[in-house]
C-alpha cells in the first residue's frame, strides 16, 4: 500500500508539515469516530490562538504518543522506562524548526534543560505533529522562571468518588476564593477531575505557592468532609484529594485546551462556573465538540486582568494545624518534611522529631 503523502497546515504565516496524516491516533468509541493525526493537528491549529493565552511563553513538557493512543497503552515512568508507549519530552528534540523556541528550566536536582516554550500557534501544531497530545506548561513565564504566576488547585477524585463530587468541591472552592477576595477559573481535567486556576502576583517561590495550596486545601477540609490533603493514598478514603504537590517546581498538569490520552479524545476544557455546574459528563468535551463551544468565546479571556497576592492563603497555611506535608519522592529532603514512609509501615522509633531516619 502506498504511503500517504504528508499534509500541510497553514498556521498563521507558517506552513506546518504533518507526516502520516491518516494515522489513527484515537480509536472509535460510542461517542466519537476514529480520530487521525491530521485531525489532531487541525484541532490544535483551530484552538491555537486561545491556547497561547494560557500556555504562551511558558516552559512546556510534551506528552508524546508517537503511534497514537489505545486502551492499555502505558506512559513512561522515567527515562529508563523504554518499553512504554508514551513519554514526557522535557528537552526539545533535535531537528525542531528554527521558529520553535525554548526556555532553560531548572529541575529540583539542580540540573537544567532547554524545554519547549511556545511563542505562536504553529509551535503547538508542530508539537502535535511530533505526537504530542497533552501540553504540560509550567506555572511560570519565560521572563521569570522562578516565580509562579499561577496557583493550580487540582481536585482529584479518589476511588469511590466521581465527577459530581469534584463539582461539589469546586463550588466550595469558588465560594472560599470569593471570601478571600480572589477569583478562580475552572476547567475539566479531561478525566474525572477539575482544575481551578488563580492568577497570582509573580513574586512568590514555588514553596510559597505549594504552602498556599495546602492552606487552601485544609480550609476546604474544614468546610466539606469529602475533601482531603492526605498525601498517602491509604489515608485519603473516598474523598476529593487536593493535590498540593502539583504546585512544586517541575510539576505540571494538563494545559488548557489540551487533548488527553483517554477514550474519545477528551479535552481539558476551560469553563465558566455556570458551565461547570451544568456539565453532566466531562466526556462530552472532546476534540469534536470543543471548537463549537469556543465559538461562544474564551471563558478564561480575562484571567490576566487581575493578579492576586497569596497572603490570604499563606495565612491559612500558617494558622491551620497540620504542619508540613510530604514532597514527591524524587525531591531532596525538605525542611520540616515528615518521614517519607507509609503511615501503616512507620515505626516511630526509627524517626527523629525532624522526620530524619535514625539508624538503628
Amino acid at each position: 500500500m502506498p504511503k500517504t503523502p504528508p499534509a500541510v497546515l497553514v498556521v498563521g504565516e507558517r506552513e506546518v508539515r504533518v507526516s502520516s496524516p491518516d494515522r489513527v491516533i484515537y480509536e472509535a468509541t460510542e461517542r466519537t469516530p476514529e480520530i487521525t493525526k491530521l485531525q489532531v493537528c487541525s484541532y490544535v491549529a483551530e484552538v491555537g490562538e486561545v491556547m497561547m493565552r494560557s500556555i504562551g511563553e511558558r516552559p512546556t513538557a510534551m506528552e508524546r504518543w508517537p503511534s497514537g493512543w489505545r486502551e492499555g497503552m502505558r506512559l513512561a515512568t522515567g527515562p529508563q522506562d523504554r518499553d512504554a508507549d508514551g513519554f514526557y519530552q522535557k528537552r526539545l528534540p533535535r531537528g525542531a524548526p528554527d521558529y520553535v523556541e525554548t526556555a532553560t528550566i531548572t529541575f529540583p536536582s539542580g540540573r537544567t534543560a532547554d524545554e519547549l516554550c511556545p511563542t505562536e500557534p504553529a509551535v503547538l501544531v508542530w508539537a502535535a505533529h511530533m505526537g504530542t497530545l497533552t501540553f504540560h506548561p509550567w506555572p511560570v513565564r519565560r521572563p521569570d522562571l522562578d516565580h509562579p504566576d499561577e496557583l493550580r488547585l487540582d481536585l482529584d477524585p479518589q476511588p469511590g468518588t466521581d465527577f459530581r463530587d469534584a463539582q461539589r468541591v469546586a463550588e466550595v472552592a469558588r465560594e472560599l476564593l470569593a471570601e478571600l477576595g480572589m477569583r478562580g477559573y475552572p476547567k475539566t481535567s479531561g478525566n474525572r477531575g477539575i482544575h481551578v486556576y488563580v492568577r497570582i502576583e509573580p513574586r512568590y517561590s514555588f514553596e510559597d505557592v505549594r504552602h498556599a495550596a495546602i492552606g487552601f486545601g485544609r480550609e476546604l477540609e474544614r468546610r466539606d468532609d469529602g475533601v482531603t490533603v492526605a498525601w498517602w493514598k491509604e489515608e485519603r478514603g473516598e474523598r476529593i484529594f487536593v493535590d498540593f504537590n502539583q504546585n512544586n517546581r517541575d510539576r505540571t498538569i494538563a494545559g488548557a485546551w489540551s487533548l488527553r490520552a483517554r477514550p474519545g479524545a477528551p479535552v481539558s476544557t476551560p469553563l465558566t462556573w455556570e458551565q461547570l455546574a451544568e456539565l453532566r459528563d466531562p466526556r462530552d468535551l472532546n476534540i469534536l465538540t470543543v471548537p463549537e463551544r469556543l465559538a461562544d468565546g474564551d471563558p478564561w479571556a480575562d484571567m490576566d486582568d487581575v493578579a492576586y497576592p497569596l497572603e490570604p492563603l499563606l495565612e491559612l497555611w500558617e494558622t491551620l494545624p497540620g504542619g508540613e506535608l510530604s514532597f514527591p519522592p524524587d525531591y531532596p529532603k525538605m525542611p520540616g518534611e515528615p518521614p517519607r514512609v507509609q503511615p501503616s509501615k512507620k515505626v516511630a522509633s526509627h524517626w527523629d522529631a525532624d522526620g530524619n531516619r535514625v539508624e538503628g
